[in-house]
């Protein structure tokens, strides 16, 4: 079935999950960061500690996603996503207009749970449970709700921000995103709760990730790209200047990097259908051990390309092959479980590798051993899964 057919017959539930990952982008590092310095001003921090408060609140976040993640295996999906719009508009509320900065700081870190957490996991978990033999592609659809994020918000705010403050910019994307959500609660097709709430001998014979091995044999492969992207992208400037380009040319990279996401989503989607997550898992991250290869041995803009649009490539696949791959292990009726611990380690792993990497830099390290580095966790992440791999090939 085309991606014609299924936007076709089955657009209303389409549009719930692109549009969760579209609204997961008020969450996101990149919007956030697009109000770094007058959030910091509003909290009364400097630079510096609004970077450690936003590490602290991101690793909150991934704590609460363990604890309630695991929900949209039992509540019906209209009611987990009324929570979290509700939850998210408190947050943004706090953010903006709080005179107390404890308040503004727990408004922070709703929206990022809420946001990159929730919103995300609410359309991933969607687009991979209710599409079973399409499963890849509706997957790869719905991640073109964050990359239209990702494109499209940066340049708007940018332009709106000459007439707007941040704050009266956050309420009107707040109210456009509340608009739309109205008439999706209103009229979409919404599935009926998965299944039961399970008590607690049930829950104790279901998966439980962090004790299996599997779960920590296939982690460090989907972990790698993560953690590099946002060390990339945090030290962009040290980046630049190890491998002889330039800002600007990293800022027309990041362009690059969102256009490659659209093939890698697509085609990554059709392959998972065709060729199986197992398969895929296997391949998806060789555009981005190339950049990293041309980035060491070449260096330059082309350097600065080749990992934009490698990470690209692989970014855009990678949601659709993960969670393929979580259904295959562990089923789709623990996929909220399994999903939500796979997104706390995430966010966890991404919220730790700048401090890590900061040190290194501040040691002494060059960018250079920094992808070294990067990627030889590539390599040793795509050794370790093998055998987990081989297993669910098997099943």
């Amino acid at each position: 079935m085309s991606y014609r057919t299924l936007l076709r017959d089955h657009r209303g539930l389409m549009g719930i999950a692109v549009l969760a990952m579209f609204s997961s982008s008020l969450g996101q590092s990149f919007f956030v960061g697009l109000f770094q310095a007058p959030i910091a001003e509003r909290l009364g921090f400097s630079a510096g500690e609004f970077g450690t408060a936003y590490s602290l609140v991101t690793l909150a976040a991934g704590f609460a996603m363990l604890r309630l993640g695991p929900a949209i295996d039992w509540v019906a999906p209209r009611r987990f996503a009324l929570a979290i719009l509700a939850a998210l508009g408190i947050g943004i509320l706090l953010l903006t207009a709080s005179p107390w900065w404890p308040l503004g700081l727990l408004g922070l870190g709703l929206v990022r749970l809420c946001g990159q957490g929730m919103m995300s996991h609410l359309g991933n978990t969607l687009a991979g449970r209710e599409f079973e033999g399409l499963r890849g592609r509706a997957l790869g659809l719905a991640g073109m709700g964050l990359m239209l994020g990702e494109t499209l918000l940066p340049p708007l705010v940018a332009g709106l921000l000459v007439w707007l403050g941040w704050r009266e910019l956050w309420w009107g994307l707040a109210a456009v995103l509340a608009a739309l959500w109205v008439l999706v609660l209103m009229r979409a097709p919404w599935p009926e709760a998965p299944g039961a709430r399970p008590d607690r001998a049930a829950a104790a014979q279901g998966p439980r990730p962090f004790r299996d091995a599997r779960f920590w044999r296939l982690l460090p492969l989907l972990m790698t790209l993560p953690v590099a992207m946002t060390g990339l992208f945090i030290y962009q400037a040290q980046l630049t200047s190890s491998m002889g380009s330039s800002l600007a040319i990293y800022s027309l990279a990041l362009t690059g990097m969102g256009l490659a996401k659209l093939p890698g989503a697509l085609l990554g989607g059709h392959w998972v259908d065709r060729l199986g997550a197992v398969r895929l898992a296997r391949l998806y991250l060789l555009p981005f051990a190339l950049g990293l290869v041309l980035a060491l041995t070449l260096g330059g803009h082309l350097a600065i390309w080749a990992l934009m649009v490698g990470g690209g490539l692989a970014m855009g696949s990678q949601e659709s092959i993960a969670t393929s791959l979580l259904v295959r292990l562990w089923g789709a009726e623990h996929l909220g479980r399994v999903r939500a611990t796979l997104s706390a380690a995430m966010v966890f792993s991404t919220g730790i590798a700048p401090a890590v990497l900061g040190v290194a830099l501040d040691l002494g390290a060059s960018f250079s051993l920094v992808l070294a580095g990067m990627l030889a966790l590539l390599v040793g992440g795509w050794c370790l899964a093998q055998g987990v791999l081989r297993q669910a090939a098997d099943t």
